[in-house]
């Protein structure tokens, strides 16, 4: 599951705002705005966000050097 820097990071790289997550994961602004910040939300809501951050071609890097790395999957494919 990702945590609150991948978050930030992966809509860093999609030029989306906290609205834009929610909208596309059907997750609350103010829940959003919670993981954010680092504090626990409920599994299947996570799983959602990071779902449709996936869905709009992001990777997350979980690796020997850490977690919170993301990057655009080629898209060229």
């Amino acid at each position: 599951m990702i945590n609150s820097v991948q978050s930030k990071m992966a809509r860093a790289a999609l030029g989306w705002g906290v609205r834009d997550l929610a909208k596309m994961s059907a997750v609350a602004v103010d829940t959003i705005s919670r993981l954010e910040r680092g504090e626990a939300i409920m599994p299947r809501t996570l799983s959602a966000i990071q779902s449709a951050l996936e869905v709009a071609g992001i990777e997350f890097i979980n690796n020997d050097r850490g977690d919170g790395v993301v990057k655009l999957r080629d898209q060229q494919a």
